[in-house]
C-alpha cells in the first residue's frame, strides 16, 4: 500500500518503521536527520504535505496538537488540497474531539475516508507494535484500516462514529494522569514515612494495587528516570482537552482539574518536557 505519514516524532517514527518493515512504500514530510533511517530503510521524503497525499492512498497524522493537525491537513500545501475521491485520511494524533468531527467533515466533503486513531502505550508500545488503539469512523474505513493498525499495535477497538476515538483517548488520559498521581503520592509517602519505596512497590504489585503504572512509572520514580516516554506538557495538552469536554458536557470532573493544576506546577517548574511519571518531582521536590 501507498502510506503517507506525517509527524515523524518519538511515538511517529517507531510506527513508520513498522509500516516500513512490512513491505509498504511510505512518503514521509518534515524528515529531520533523527528521522533519516526510516529514508534509508525505503520511505520516500517528499516536500510538503500536499505532495504526500497526492503520492498516497491513505495518509497517516501522528501529530502534537489540534492546531497542528488542522495546518497539516487544511493549511497552504496541506493534506487536503490533493486528496481525491477514495483516499482515507487517519489521525492518530491526541486531538479534540469537537474538531475532529468538524477536520471528519470537510475531508467526507472531498469524497475522501477519515479515522480519528488516538493510540495508548508511549514509546516503548510503539516500539514493540504493542499500542492500544482507539478508533472513531465507518465500519467501511475502519476494516479499511485495520490491517494498518494491526503492526503498529495490538488492543484494537472500533468505539463508534467519527470523534468517538478522540472522546476514548481523553478518558484513558484521565485514568492514566489521575493514576501515576496517585502512584507518586504513594511512594512519596513510604519514602517520607521512612520505608523503602522500592520494596513498597515490590509489595505492592503482588496486591489490588497492582498496575502496569505502578510498573513502570513507579520504577521511574524510584529510579529518578525520567525522559520521555509522553512529555508532561503533552499530557497537560489532553487533560486540558478532557476538561474542555466536560465543560460542553456542564460534567463536574473535580479531580482531573486538580490533575491539570499539578501539572501546571509541573511545566513552571521546568520539568514540561520531562516524563509523565516526573509528576513524582512535584509531589516529592526533595527527591
Amino acid at each position: 500500500m501507498k502510506i503517507g505519514f506525517i509527524g515523524l516524532g518519538v511515538m511517529g517514527r517507531p510506527m513508520a518503521g513498522h509500516l516500513i518493515a512490512a513491505g509498504h512504500t511510505l512518503y514521509l514530510h518534515r524528515v529531520k536527520e533523527v528521522s533519516e533511517h526510516l529514508v534509508e530503510a525505503g520511505a520516500i521524503a517528499l516536500q510538503s504535505a500536499s505532495a504526500v497525499a497526492a503520492a498516497s492512498d491513505t495518509v497517516i497524522l501522528m501529530l502534537p496538537d489540534t492546531p497542528d493537525v488542522e495546518a497539516v491537513l487544511f493549511g497552504e500545501d496541506g493534506v487536503a488540497s490533493s486528496l481525491s475521491p477514495g483516499k482515507l485520511v487517519i489521525d492518530m494524533s491526541s486531538i479534540s474531539p469537537v474538531a475532529t468531527k468538524e477536520f471528519a467533515s470537510r475531508i467526507a466533503a472531498l469524497g475522501a475516508g477519515y479515522l480519528d486513531a488516538p493510540v495508548s502505550g508511549g514509546e516503548v508500545g510503539a516500539k514493540a507494535a504493542s499500542l492500544t488503539i482507539m478508533v472513531g469512523g465507518t465500519t467501511s474505513d475502519f476494516a479499511r484500516a485495520r490491517p494498518l493498525f494491526e503492526l503498529m499495535g495490538k488492543n484494537i477497538t472500533h468505539i463508534g462514529d467519527v470523534g468517538s476515538g478522540q472522546t476514548a483517548k481523553v478518558a484513558n488520559q484521565i485514568i492514566v494522569g489521575l493514576t501515576i498521581e496517585a502512584v507518586a503520592e504513594g511512594l512519596a509517602l513510604a519514602k517520607a514515612a521512612g520505608a523503602d519505596p522500592a520494596k513498597v512497590r515490590d509489595a505492592l504489585m503482588g496486591g489490588f494495587a497492582s498496575s502496569r503504572i505502578l510498573e513502570v512509572h513507579g520504577d521511574r520514580m524510584i529510579r529518578e528516570a525520567f525522559d520521555p516516554g509522553f512529555r508532561i506538557r503533552l499530557h497537560r495538552k489532553d487533560i486540558g482537552l478532557a476538561l474542555d469536554v466536560a465543560k460542553a458536557l456542564d460534567l463536574f470532573l473535580p479531580h482531573s482539574a486538580s490533575l491539570h493544576q499539578l501539572m501546571n506546577s509541573a511545566i513552571a517548574q521546568g520539568l514540561g518536557e520531562k516524563d509523565h511519571s516526573g509528576l513524582y518531582k512535584v509531589i516529592d521536590p526533595g527527591n
